[in-house]
């Protein structure tokens, strides 16, 4: 069984760690197996409850981005547990794979459900909560993007004449609004005329919630929790026949060329605002140093526009009020080098997943937390035993 000893090795005291923009804090620019990263979160919630990391070893680079609804709950789970499985499967079948992904999400999903189980009595909100879950990892010269839920992942590569930069989209948004996901539910639901409604100005499943894959979201898998009478009464008042979501993440494999350049994973809270293309245009246009934190402004700056406001005025609205104009937003941008100068990394055998000293980013909110507490930015791992 991997254990991992994470430990906090800097804090954040006061707003805008790393900035001065607010609720917004960043990394600017740091090392990983395959080039350099950046990454960056934006509170808008009263709790913060997007989560992102990035972890790194000589032979490989892994990045997740979890995007909670409901609560904080699931992506904080998220955060400290999927990795470790991750790692823990790829291992045993001695290197990255399809399969190792599906295992770790099904692991998490599992054990979350145990978690809820555990405590959903003395909390019956706890079956409410969820979290998207965007997972990108680089090993032996292959991308594999593995998603469950609407945060995205969206490749700039250069184009074929040499000067610009096209954006492809390497992730499935499950999320109603796309009529390929309405089409889908509808087909799996046949004896359920109400299955996606439009209700408060979007699509949603039974008119509550928009994505149709997450990890978490007990409620609407299990039935026998919403058909409760007690969670009825204090939670949600409508029972269900059978499971309307799903954890299956769509995951999509992909060799690394000459002509790729950059991977932008963000939370939906980015795309909201901005198209893949316009996105990629910032990353491929500007400095390296602080892009993740400068796509983050890019996109409060939408936001605020949409809402005739400056960015100066949108900065300093307190979490919260601040949900009214935009979502949490978390975002990690990879630049890929070294596949292109025959430097590839190789995993070569099971101990290139110990992650001895590996270093890891976590933009995080610990449970034991108040409200009023500074974000924690974790940035060194203690190491991993198997």
């Amino acid at each position: 069984m991997l254990r991992w000893l994470a430990r906090p090795a800097e804090w954040c005291l006061g707003r805008g760690c790393g900035g001065g923009d607010g609720f917004l804090w960043h990394a600017e620019l740091k090392p990983h197996a395959s080039g350099e990263y950046s990454i960056a979160v934006a509170q808008a919630n009263v709790k913060l409850e997007d989560q992102g990391q990035v972890v790194t070893s000589p032979a490989a680079t892994f990045v997740g981005v979890y995007d909670g609804h409901g609560g904080p709950e699931a992506s904080r789970f998220l955060s400290s547990h999927l990795f470790p499985y991750l790692h823990r499967f790829a291992y045993e079948q001695g290197g990255m794979s399809t399969d190792a992904i599906k295992k770790a999400f099904h692991a998490m999903e599992e054990e979350f459900l145990h978690l809820v189980k555990c405590s959903w009595l003395k909390q019956p909100q706890i079956a409410t909560v969820g979290s998207c879950c965007l997972v990108g990892a680089i090993a032996d010269n292959v991308l594999y993007v593995a998603n469950s839920g609407d945060s995205r992942a969206v490749l700039g590569r250069r184009g074929y004449d040499g000067q610009e930069v096209v954006a492809e989209r390497l992730s499935n948004d499950h999320n109603v609004a796309e009529e390929e996901v309405r089409k889908e539910l509808t087909e799996q639901h046949p004896d359920d005329s109400h299955i996606v409604v439009y209700t408060r100005g979007v699509w949603r499943i039974k008119g509550i919630i928009q994505v149709s894959r997450s990890i978490g979201d007990v409620y609407l898998k299990k039935p026998e929790f919403a058909r409760d009478p007690k969670f009825q009464q204090r939670v949600c008042p409508i029972p269900l026949k059978r499971p309307i979501m799903t954890a299956e993440p769509s995951i999509r494999e992909h060799l690394l060329r000459q002509r790729d350049l950059f991977l932008i994973f963000a939370s939906d809270g980015l795309w909201e605002q901005l198209t893949d293309k316009a996105a990629v245009d910032i990353v491929f246009k500007n400095p390296r140093a602080g892009i993740a934190k400068r796509l983050v402004r890019a996109a409060l700056t939408e936001a605020a526009r949409k809402r005739e406001m400056r960015y100066t005025d949108i900065k300093h609205i307190e979490r919260g009020t601040r949900r009214h104009f935009h979502d949490d937003i978390t975002v990690v941008v990879v630049y890929l080098d070294h596949h292109k100068h025959g430097r590839q990394p190789k995993l070569g055998n099971r101990n290139s997943f110990r992650f001895t000293n590996a270093p890891v980013d976590i933009f995080s909110r610990s449970s034991d937390e108040t409200d009023h507490q500074p974000l924690r930015l974790n940035l060194a791992m203690d190491g991993a035993v198997y």
